[in-house]
């Protein structure tokens, strides 16, 4: 009998499944085979037979075992659909004390053989492989065939042929019964990181109808015990990994913190302060001075807009913010990815130089994890999914890394299909990125398509993109002097004096940091708001007047952009803890684009121009472009081969296009195949050249 286990909680078992247990029983029955296991309530089980729930955390394997047992005794009372010989029936356990629950990094040896639950976010899933349950083994001299259970990795041989005596045996495939058998890997949550811990890793094997059931980037909770894999070889250090009996979905999310009822008082306290936006505008990276509209844009894009919303044909309406930080060396545009890394309550920080578009999304490739199989690896986006996404150097990236991100920036999900492996992650994560300019320096003056190696189809991805300039301004280099020198005084730390108390003062954030983490929590969690009637005429007749503001004949809004308000006034409305976004919240979002589009959105004409910032040429651009080709063919019908210098002369002369920027369009032009140079210093275009 096993140890632990006596005649009454055998017993015990045998009634809990017939008496607690009727309705799973009548599922297994109808959906047999895809369904298996009956799922046993750990705390029923407790107030049933205390004894029972001791031995189960203590001796997970026996007590399954027997329940096991018992399952197979009872298997008469499974309504079968259809007829089902010999099935295999397993116990799964749930809702096991909170105390159980232990860190994936604290799988140590002590917790061998042990039942508990640990959460963990699923970074590889490999694909399911048959393994063998039922061994028929043949004996080599008698033919003589004996059953043997199999629940180790590697085949157990019986030991001795009843028949004849000798211990020669082989495997009989066909005769075998094989179950689903599938590994998977598991990190520990982002949140729970601390400063720059590594997130720490552990295997996980899952059988029978546990399969199949997750995918990389999914936040779970296992039930399970820890187990030894053997090593090769006679090493003595064995490889863990936990089996688990049960796996239960979470949804844990950007905003799961615990907040107790004290901290909600003090976050309603904070939100009624009419001076809330910029008490939290200064709290967001104090050491960094200025760049007080980047700090507004990502107090809206921590708080997010109104989520889970739906339209009426099922499509899903996008609530996160993204936003380009793009500008000079030296702007600190990295320490505020640093300190929004360290603020937000799940999120990832990446490098664009060192990050892969595999790294971002997922892929799947073979891995000896998978024993040859093919795995699926989640990315930094889908890890981070439901939090914020931190990518510098973003225009490190290579192009095709850059463009494997678009629809994940867009959907909010990531598509695999490689292998045969065909496969949907989510990746709701919110982006804040930061990149540099080709050469050194932002030039005000020059579109920002030209400046940056980034595709206008992603730039137009962004909800609000920032020049991060550094300007020569006398006044605000003094300021900024002083605000870091004052910083590095605090950051010694040994002295003391009413001086350094006084600037202690003046840098301190008006909101703790623990605070400010914990009111983007409540917000995001709690608050959602809706447009007011007052807010969507604003931001109706702002998009209208925009769009007549057109810079000859160029769209300076688009039904995107229009999108990317309504978020930001969601966002605003959600920071006041307000359940209406009303015209100051929508009067906030205008204002932040106003500011993007005065920076860099600007025309030559004075009006604004979108595709300075979304395409690759601006409008006035893409006109002299027109003009340079149009002037080559009405040339051609004077001349066999046009002379560069006359259509120099003409675009000066009649279109008021200088030499220096004529030459750089004709440049461009022959470089893309429109026009091409029979001749030096003659020009011709394509068409003419294939109408011949």
């Amino acid at each position: 009998m096993p140890v632990g286990l006596g005649e009454v909680e055998l017993n015990d078992i045998e009634k809990f499944l017939t008496e607690r247990c009727k309705a799973e029983l009548n599922l297994i029955g109808e959906h047999y085979p895809k369904k298996q296991s009956i799922l046993i309530d750990f705390q029923e089980l407790s107030e049933f037979s205390p004894n029972l729930g001791e031995e189960l955390i203590e001796n997970p394997d026996i007590v399954l075992a027997e329940f096991n047992k018992a399952l197979q005794k009872i298997q008469h009372y499974v309504p079968f659909s259809k007829p089902t010989p010999d099935p295999r029936l397993v116990v799964r356990i749930r809702n096991l004390p909170s105390e159980q629950e232990i860190f994936v990094r604290e799988c140590t040896s002590q917790y061998l053989n042990k039942f508990f639950i640990v959460q963990g976010l699923v970074t590889k899933v490999v694909d399911t492989l048959p393994r063998v349950w039922k061994g028929v083994f043949r004996c080599k001299r008698c033919n003589d065939k004996v059953v043997a259970i199999q629940d180790k990795k590697t085949i157990t041989s019986p030991g001795v042929c009843n028949h004849c005596g000798r211990r020669e045996f082989e495997l009989v495939l066909e005769d075998s019964r094989f179950i689903d058998f599938q590994k998977m890997e598991v990190q520990e949550p982002l949140e729970i990181l601390k400063g720059g811990d590594q997130a720490k890793r552990i295997s996980v094997w899952l059988e029978d109808d546990l399969t199949n059931k997750v995918l990389p980037g999914q936040r779970i909770i296992i039930s399970g015990s820890l187990k030894l894999e053997a090593p090769k070889g006679n090493l003595t250090v064995y490889q863990k990994f936990i089996e688990a009996n049960n796996i239960e979905f979470t949804e844990q999310e950007f905003e799961e913190l615990e907040i107790t009822d004290e901290d909600i008082e003090e976050i309603k306290k904070i939100g009624s302060d009419p001076k809330i936006m910029d008490k939290v505008i200064s709290s967001i990276a104090p050491s960094i001075y200025g760049h007080n509209e980047v700090k507004e844009a990502i107090a809206l894009q921590l708080c997010g807009a109104t989520s889970h919303k739906k339209l009426p044909d099922g499509t899903k309406i996008r609530d996160n913010i993204h936003i380009l930080l793009i500008g000079d060396p030296g702007t600190a545009k990295s320490q505020i990815l640093k300190y929004v890394d360290r603020l937000a309550p799940k999120s990832i920080y990446v490098s664009g130089k060192s990050a892969t578009g595999g790294g971002l999304t997922a892929i799947a490739e073979k891995d000896e994890f998978g024993e040859g199989g093919w795995v699926l690896k989640a990315g930094a986006l889908v890890l981070s999914s439901g939090g914020l996404a931190c990518i510098d150097e973003f225009d490190k990236m290579s192009e095709e890394d850059r463009s494997a991100i678009h629809e994940a920036l867009e959907q909010q999900t990531v598509s695999v299909a490689k292998a045969g492996i065909i496969a949907t992650f989510r990746a709701n994560s919110a982006v804040l990125a930061a990149a540099n300019p080709k050469y050194s320096r932002f030039d005000p003056y020059k579109p920002p398509a030209e400046q940056f190696d980034i595709p206008p189809t992603l730039i137009s991805r962004f909800d609000l993109i920032f020049p991060v300039k550094d300007v020569l301004d006398e006044a605000r280099d003094k300021d900024l002097a002083s605000h870091i020198l004052n910083a590095h005084r605090l950051a010694h730390g040994g002295h003391k004096g009413d001086d350094l108390e006084d600037i202690r003062k003046k840098l301190a954030a008006p909101i703790e940091e623990s605070m400010l983490k914990k009111y983007v929590a409540y917000v995001r969690r709690f608050v959602r708001p809706i447009l007011s009637d007052e807010a969507v005429v604003r931001l109706q007749d702002y998009y209208v007047d925009l769009r007549k503001r057109a810079a000859g004949g160029s769209v300076p809004l688009t039904a995107r952009q229009l999108e990317g308000l309504v978020r930001l006034s969601e966002s605003s409305a959600k920071l006041r803890l307000s359940e209406r976004a009303e015209l100051e919240d929508a009067e906030r979002a205008i204002r932040l684009v106003e500011f993007v589009l005065s920076e860099i959105g600007m025309d030559s004409g004075g009006g604004f121009d979108i595709d300075r910032i979304m395409a690759e040429h601006p409008k006035s651009e893409r006109d002299r472009i027109y003009i340079i080709t149009k002037i080559v063919k009405d040339l051609e019908e004077q001349y066999d081969l046009v002379p560069k210098q006359m259509v120099l002369d003409h675009a000066k002369e009649y279109n008021n296009i200088e030499e220096r920027d004529a030459e750089k369009l004709i440049h461009e032009l022959v470089g893309k195949g429109d026009l091409y140079e029979p001749k030096h210093d003659h020009l011709k275009t394509v068409s003419s050249k294939t109408s011949r």
